[in-house]
C-alpha cells in the first residue's frame, strides 16, 4: 500500500512539468493560496502540488472525482481534519531508526507511542470511510486498503502488545542515583542504586544526610561501592580541554548526561524486551498514511474555500475532461477566482462572467484588444487559473468547463523594471518569449499580457506578428491581450501566411452605453470607437473641452 495516493492512481507513472516562477507569479498563485490557509506548512504543500502539471485525462478525472467527494461530504472533511492532527504526530517518523536498530529506551518508548498513534489513525480512517458513501475510485480504494490493514491478523495483537509494553514501562516511576564527590564536593561519578515502582517523595533525605554527616566521624563515612556503570564527570575541566577531547557541547549539563546514559545501560533488559515485541510487527514500519497528509490538506482546504464561494452564489463546476489531442477549451460563465476571493472577503463587487471557446471553428489564438481597465488582464488570468484548478481536480469558477488538458501553462506579463537592467525591456521580453518556445508544445497554454508594449508600435507589431505566426505553426492555445490594434486587424494575413492548426482570431472587450461591460466576444478591433466613447464619457472631446475653456 505504500504507493497509494489520492493525487495519483495506482501504478501511474508520474511525469509532471513544473510551472515556472513567472507563471506562478502572473497567475497570483501565492495570493490565492494565502486565502486557503494561514499555516505556512500547508501553504507550501498546496503550492507544490498545484504547480506540478500533469497532462493525462484519466489522472485528472481521478482527481476531479476525489475532490467532488471531499466537497459534497462535509463530514468527511471534518473527520479527516481531526485525523490530520494524529497523522501530523507521525510526520517526522523518518528521523527514527527501524525497530531492530533502536539503541535506547527513550527511542523505543517514543517509537511505541508513534505506533500507538498509527493504530489510532487506522481505526479513525476506517470508521470515517465506513460511515461515508464515497463515489470516487480513489476513496473507494483507500477504504478497501484500510479495511484490509485493520483485518490483518497482526493488527489486534500489535495493539495488545503495545498496550502491555506501555503498562510495563509506566511501572518505573523513580530511579535512586548515587553520586561520588571529590574533596571540593564536586560530582565526579554517578550510578544507579535502585529502580523504583513508586515516585520519590521523601523531601527530608538531604536534611537527614547532613545531620548524619555532622554526627559521624570521618572514618565512619562509608567508602561506597564500586559500580560497573559509574560514569566520570569533570565539571572543572577547561573549555579548551572539552573542545579538544570531548564531544559534549560546552555548557551542557554533564552530570545529567552521565546519569541518563547510566539509566539507559541499566535498563538494557527492558530495551531488549521491547525490541523482541516490535520485531514481530516490523511490517508496520512503513507508516503508509504519512504520505496522505499533503493530499488530505490539499483537498480539504480547497473544498472549504469552494464552499465559501458557492455561498456567495457564484457559479462553480466540476470540469469535463476531453481528449488531450483535441486541444479544446469550452468555458461558460468563466470569471477570475481573485474576484471571488474579494467577494468572500467581504468586498461588495459585481462579477462579470464570460464565455470562451478554443476549437477548430472558433479559433485557438485570440488577440484581445479593448479599452484600458476593460478587463483584458482579468479574463486572461482567469483562464490560466481555471485550467490550473481543473487539472488538479478542483471545481472551477465557471458554470461549465470542458477541457483538453494542457501540458503546461506559460505566461508573459510585464516584468519589473529592476529585472530588465541588463537586457533592457525589449531584450528581456524577447528573451522570455524565446524561453517559452524552447519548451512549449501543441498541448500548451500561453497567456500574453501586453507583451512587447514597451517598444515603439512598429517594432512591437513586427516582433509580435512573428510570435503569433510561430504559435499558429506550433498549434498552441493562447490569449494575447494588447493595445496593438493593428495586430488584431491583421489576423487574416497571419492565418494565410503560415500553415498551422491554431486559427487566429480577434477578440474584444466591450463598451456598452459608454461604460466598460467587461464582456469579451469575437469581433474586429474597435480602436477609435473605444477612444471616442471614453473621451465622451470623461468630457475630453474637443467640443467638451472648448465649452469648458469658454466658460472659464
Amino acid at each position: 500500500m505504500k504507493d497509494f495516493s489520492l493525487f495519483y492512481p495506482m501504478d501511474y507513472q508520474k511525469s509532471p512539468l513544473s510551472m515556472n516562477s513567472e507563471a506562478i507569479n502572473d497567475l497570483s498563485v501565492d495570493y490565492i493560496i494565502e486565502h486557503l490557509t494561514q499555516d505556512s506548512f500547508e501553504q507550501n504543500t498546496i503550492k507544490q502540488m498545484l504547480t506540478q502539471i500533469e497532462c493525462n485525462e484519466e489522472l485528472i478525472k481521478y482527481r476531479c472525482d476525489i475532490f467532488e467527494d471531499f466537497l459534497t461530504l462535509p463530514q468527511l472533511r471534518t473527520s479527516l481534519t481531526e485525523l490530520l492532527a494524529k497523522l501530523s504526530e507521525l510526520r517526522e517518523i523518518d528521523k527514527f531508526k527501524k525497530d531492530t536498530d533502536a539503541s535506547s529506551l527513550w527511542q523505543l518508548i517514543n517509537r511505541m507511542r508513534e505506533i500507538n498513534s498509527y493504530i489510532d489513525c487506522v481505526k479513525a480512517l476506517k470508521n470515517t470511510l465506513e460511515e461515508m458513501e464515497v463515489h470516487s475510485d480513489g476513496l473507494k480504494t483507500l477504504k478497501r486498503l484500510v479495511t484490509e490493514i485493520y483485518n490483518d491478523g497482526a493488527f489486534e495483537p500489535l495493539q495488545q502488545d503495545i498496550n502491555e509494553l506501555f503498562k510495563k514501562a509506566r511501572q518505573l516511576h523513580s530511579v535512586t542515583i548515587g553520586v561520588n564527590l571529590d574533596d571540593m564536593l564536586r560530582p565526579t561519578r554517578a550510578g544507579i542504586l535502585a529502580l523504583n515502582g513508586r515516585e520519590f517523595t521523601d523531601s527530608g533525605l538531604l536534611k537527614r544526610f547532613m545531620s548524619s554527616m555532622a554526627t559521624k566521624k570521618e572514618t565512619e563515612i562509608q567508602p561506597g561501592n564500586d559500580y560497573v556503570n559509574l560514569k566520570s564527570f569533570h565539571p572543572a575541566l577547561s573549555k579548551e580541554y572539552k573542545m579538544a577531547y570531548d564531544d559534549t557541547p560546552t555548557g551542557a549539563d554533564r552530570l545529567s548526561d552521565s546519569m541518563k546514559q547510566v539509566v539507559t545501560e541499566i535498563l538494557d533488559r527492558i530495551v531488549r524486551n521491547i525490541k523482541d515485541v516490535l520485531k514481530k510487527h516490523v511490517n508496520v514500519n512503513g507508516y503508509t498514511f504519512i504520505s496522505l497528509i499533503p493530499e488530505i490538506i490539499f483537498y480539504v482546504r480547497w473544498a472549504e474555500f469552494i464552499e465559501k464561494v458557492k455561498a456567495k452564489g457564484l457559479p462553480l463546476c466540476k470540469a469535463e475532461i476531453l481528449p488531450v489531442d483535441n486541444r479544446e477549451i469550452h468555458a461558460e460563465d468563466i470569471y477570475n477566482l481573485k474576484l471571488a476571493i474579494k467577494s468572500v472577503s467581504g468586498e461588495d463587487i459585481h462579477i462579470v462572467t464570460n464565455k470562451l471557446d478554443f476549437d477548430d471553428d472558433t479559433g485557438r489564438i485570440f488577440i484581445l484588444t479593448g479599452p484600458n481597465r476593460g478587463g483584458k488582464t482579468t479574463i486572461t488570468q482567469a483562464l490560466g487559473i481555471a485550467v490550473l484548478m481543473a487539472q488538479c481536480g478542483i471545481y472551477v469558477p465557471c458554470s461549465r468547463l470542458q477541457l483538453s488538458p494542457c501540458d503546461n501553462i506559460y505566461t508573459h506579463f510585464p516584468a519589473d523594471e529592476n529585472e530588465t537592467v541588463d537586457l533592457g525591456r525589449l531584450g528581456e521580453e524577447s528573451s522570455r518569449l524565446a524561453e517559452i518556445f524552447a519548451t512549449a508544445t501543441s498541448k500548451s497554454l500561453i497567456l500574453l499580457n501586453e507583451s512587447l508594449a514597451t517598444t515603439n508600435v512598429t517594432e512591437g507589431i513586427y516582433i509580435a506578428t512573428d510570435v503569433i505566426k510561430a504559435m499558429r505553426y506550433l498549434g498552441v492555445r493562447c490569449i494575447f491581450n494588447t493595445h496593438m490594434h493593428e495586430l488584431a486587424a491583421n489576423v487574416g494575413n497571419m492565418n494565410t501566411a503560415v500553415d498551422g492548426n491554431s486559427k487566429i482570431e480577434s477578440m474584444v472587450t466591450g463598451v456598452e452605453n459608454r461604460e466598460r461591460s467587461f464582456k469579451v466576444f469575437i469581433n474586429p478591433p474597435q480602436g477609435l470607437s473605444y477612444a471616442k466613447d471614453i473621451a465622451e464619457k470623461y468630457g475630453v472631446t474637443f467640443e467638451k473641452l472648448k465649452s469648458t475653456i469658454d466658460h472659464n
